[in-house]
């Protein structure tokens, strides 16, 4: 028996990178997994990993920037577990460029699939979460840097995340609803996108890093989302972890 067993949580973008971390650290626990992505073949592999750890799973392609997908998703749930216990909202396109290079429709793709995604996916659940219920939203370090050259945007939307998690956390506290936020630094694909393409900017930010390494997917992040959705957490909320080695400091 887990520290979670019984319960039930919808992890976007799960198919990869920091979701399936995520993903996989709550079913260790017991934690039954909606696993939601655009990729049908990644969410069966992530099922597959969960069934062999004794959890259950269910693969839902789900595109966070379409709200009908969003429905679909929750009533998958609903019909296959009989609710919904934590939501982790993870997917999230993102729009990179300076202001002045940057595309109007990467802007606006940025927004629907964050912020508003976000948005849509914890009004939906809420009449569902059950007591003692919790979302974790993702945001950026990228919105704490002194210089955002090219993350203007992308900073932006995630921030607009952030403000939209603090809003839940204290208008749906009386409902037993905690609602946090986590701004991680981990070895997804992004960041070895971000290394591969940019490796001087890149090194150089990594060096920064008082812990001297960016975060493994399960063990440094999908284990803080245990910790931060556990009963160990039962006080915590509106706020914001970093799972970032100390790179950032948010005052």
């Amino acid at each position: 028996m887990g520290a979670l067993s019984g319960k039930v949580a919808i992890v976007t973008g799960a198919g990869q990178g920091v979701g399936r971390g995520i993903a996989l650290a709550l079913a260790s626990e017991g934690c039954a997994i909606v696993v939601a992505g655009r990729t049908q073949a990644k969410l069966v592999d992530v099922c597959g990993e969960i069934e062999g750890r004794g959890s259950r799973a269910l693969p839902v392609v789900c595109d966070v920037g379409h709200g009908d997908q969003i429905e679909a998703c929750l009533e998958a749930t609903l019909s296959e577990f009989g609710g919904v216990d934590i939501l982790i909202n993870n997917a999230q396109v993102v729009p990179f460029g300076t202001l002045l290079e940057l595309d109007e429709n990467d802007f606006q793709q940025g927004w629907q699939t964050g912020p508003l995604a976000t948005w849509r996916f914890m009004k939906a659940c809420h009449p569902h979460l059950r007591e003692g219920g919790c979302i974790v939203n993702l945001g950026t370090g990228a919105a704490l840097r002194p210089d955002p050259v090219g993350y203007g945007a992308y900073a932006a939307v995630k921030e607009a995340i952030r403000s939209l998690t603090r809003a839940a956390a204290v208008e749906w506290g009386p409902d037993g609803i905690r609602v946090n936020a986590i701004i991680p630094l981990a070895t997804s694909p992004g960041l070895e996108t971000w290394i591969r393409e940019r490796p001087e900017e890149s090194s150089a930010f990594l060096a920064t890093v008082p812990l001297g390494r960016p975060g493994e997917l399960e063990a440094d992040i999908g284990r803080a989302v245990v910790m931060l959705v556990g009963p160990d957490s039962a006080y915590i909320t509106g706020t914001t972890l970093m799972l970032d080695g100390g790179q950032a400091y948010l005052r």
